[in-house]
């Protein structure tokens, strides 16, 4: 099936690792050129390189996106080297572990920094962009919006914040026929979470428990699967579909935990 993407510039947030290089280097096998906009600039660096070596093109801003400043940057640096927008991929963030017995006020807001005020910041930026091209959105938020996980009340509100800016940016930007969806992974084997499984004593049970958990498979959801979503949201394949959360889990979430 063809995805419609070739030569589209689809800017995607933390696109140097995990899911956002797995959406980086499968918008690329579509045929679109990823722009990737991370703070890791070993890892950005990297994968860009590693991109044009195979003949696709591919951008990459190194800034850090706590600060709007550099969301506003990342965006004309964009529209400066590739004339467009067609599609984003708001995807950074990292679950920081801020909770009410181990944060403070000041931790929860930078929190809230980390994951969840760029997202406003990039699309806020990007829509003039977007307006031209009748762009698409793509949020990547998080089980743990709607499950709670405990000790991590920054990062739950701020994937809660995601949805609820989901359905509401979908509606006003129906007259532009811009579509934004969301995306909610669960148990997802990257790099960060990975290093998770690191802290506990013995990380080999801790996930064959959790996979134990998921219905589909009894397997963790690769990045792989969390991208060929985004990449059917991103096309016009999907071009009838806004406003949505789809749940990229095996089941996790919603199927009836007496099945495991």
């Amino acid at each position: 099936m063809d995805l419609e993407l070739k030569d589209k510039v689809v800017l995607i947030t933390g696109g140097s690792n995990g899911i956002g290089a797995a959406m980086t280097r499968g918008s690329a096998g579509e045929g679109a050129i990823p722009v990737i906009v991370d703070v890791d600039s070993v890892a950005g660096n990297q994968l860009q390189s590693e991109l044009r070596s195979e003949g696709k093109d591919c951008g990459f801003i190194a800034v850090d996106l706590v600060n709007a400043e550099n969301c506003s940057r990342a965006v004309a640096e964009t529209l400066r080297q590739f004339g467009r927008i067609d599609g984003l991929v708001n995807n950074a963030g990292v679950n920081d572990r801020i909770g009410l017995e181990n944060g403070s006020p000041q931790k929860y807001i930078a929190s809230l920094e980390r994951n969840l005020l760029h997202f406003y910041n990039m699309a806020h930026f990007a829509l003039p962009a977007l307006k031209k091209s009748k762009g698409s959105i793509v949020n990547i938020a998080s089980k743990t919006a709607l499950t709670g996980q405990g000790g991590t009340s920054g990062y739950a509100s701020a994937k809660g914040g995601i949805l609820a800016l989901t359905r509401e940016w979908a509606v006003e930007l129906l007259p532009y026929e811009i579509r934004v969806n969301a995306i909610v992974p669960s148990e997802v084997m990257t790099p960060l979470y990975k290093k998770w499984l690191a802290t506990f004593s013995n990380p080999d049970e801790k996930l064959n428990h959790i996979v134990s958990k998921i219905p589909l498979g009894k397997r963790i959801t690769s990045a792989e699967e969390i991208a060929s979503t985004a990449l059917f949201l991103l096309s016009g394949r999907a071009s009838h579909t806004t406003g949505q959360f789809l749940f990229v889990d095996g089941g996790y979430v919603h199927l009836d935990r007496a099945l495991t």
